[in-house]
C-alpha cells in the first residue's frame, strides 16, 4: 500500500511544483487504468461537487476545533501545545493509499522548514489508524507528525467528511483498498483533502478544501500564507 514513482525519487528530490508532479501522476492513471475505472472516480468526484461540500467546510475567520490526536508513535498531540508555538498549518488527508496524498505529504515535507522559518508548525492528519500512519511516516521520511483521526471526528467538526459511494466503494474493495482495516472502522467515510493554517488562537486564517482529491495547494502558497499570519 505505498504509492511509488516509475523514478522512485525520494521526499526530497522532486522539487518541481505540486500541479506538475499531479499532472504526471494523472498521465499514468490516463494510460494504466481502464476507462471505465477513471469513470467511476470521476462521477463520485463530480457527485461531490454536485453537494458543494468544499463550500461548507470550517471558513476563515472561524474558530477551530480543538483536539488532542495520537501521532504515528502513539504519543498524544494537542492543538493546544501546537499552537502556544506559533501558527499552525493542518493538512488533512485520505491516507497513505491514495498516490495524490503521498506527493502532497512528499512536497510538505520538502518545505517544512520554509513554513518553521516563518514561525509556524505543521501536521498532518488522517483516518488511518496510528500503525498505518507510522508506517507511511516511516516509509517517506516525513519529518512531521502524522495524526490519526479516529472514525473523522475531528475532520467531521470542520466539515469535510463524506461516506465513499457504494460503486467507488466496489473499486476500492477490488484493488485492496481496504479503508475497513486502514482506517479500522466500518463507515467508508474519507475527509475531502483540506488545509488550513491556524492562528495562535485557533482563528482559520487560510482555508483551501476541494472535493476532487487531485487538487491540492501549492506548498509555495502555504509558506506564503505562513509569512502573512
Amino acid at each position: 500500500m505505498k504509492w511509488r514513482s516509475l523514478e522512485e525519487s525520494g521526499p526530497d528530490t522532486d522539487v518541481r511544483p505540486l500541479r506538475e508532479i499531479f499532472a504526471e501522476r494523472k498521465e499514468l492513471i490516463a494510460k494504466y487504468v481502464p476507462a471505465e475505472t477513471q469513470a467511476i472516480h470521476a462521477q463520485a468526484i463530480a457527485e461531490l461537487k454536485a453537494q458543494r461540500l468544499a463550500a461548507n467546510v470550517l471558513p476563515v475567520g472561524a474558530k477551530a476545533p480543538e483536539f488532542e490526536l495520537p501521532d504515528h508513535d502513539g504519543k498524544t498531540v494537542s492543538s493546544f501545545d501546537l499552537l502556544t508555538k506559533g501558527p499552525l498549518v493542518l493538512c488533512f488527508i485520505r491516507g497513505r493509499w491514495c498516490p495524490f496524498c503521498v506527493g502532497q505529504m512528499d512536497a510538505m515535507n520538502l518545505i517544512l522548514p520554509q513554513i518553521q522559518q516563518a514561525g509556524a508548525s505543521l501536521v498532518a492528519i488522517s483516518p488511518q489508524t496510528v500503525k498505518q500512519s507510522f508506517f507511511m511516516h516511516d516509509q517517506h521520511k516525513l519529518r512531521f507528525p502524522l495524526l490519526s483521526d479516529a472514525c473523522n471526528r475531528l475532520a467531521r467538526q470542520f466539515g469535510l467528511t463524506y461516506r465513499v459511494p457504494p460503486l467507488q466503494e466496489a473499486l476500492y474493495r477490488r484493488a485492496f483498498v481496504n479503508l475497513p482495516f486502514t482506517n479500522g472502522d466500518e463507515s467508508w467515510e474519507l475527509p475531502i483533502p483540506a488545509t488550513y493554517i491556524l492562528d495562535r488562537d485557533g482563528t482559520v486564517l487560510y482555508a483551501s478544501a476541494n472535493e476532487d482529491y487531485t487538487q491540492r495547494p501549492e506548498p509555495s502558497e502555504i509558506v506564503s500564507a505562513c509569512r502573512a499570519s
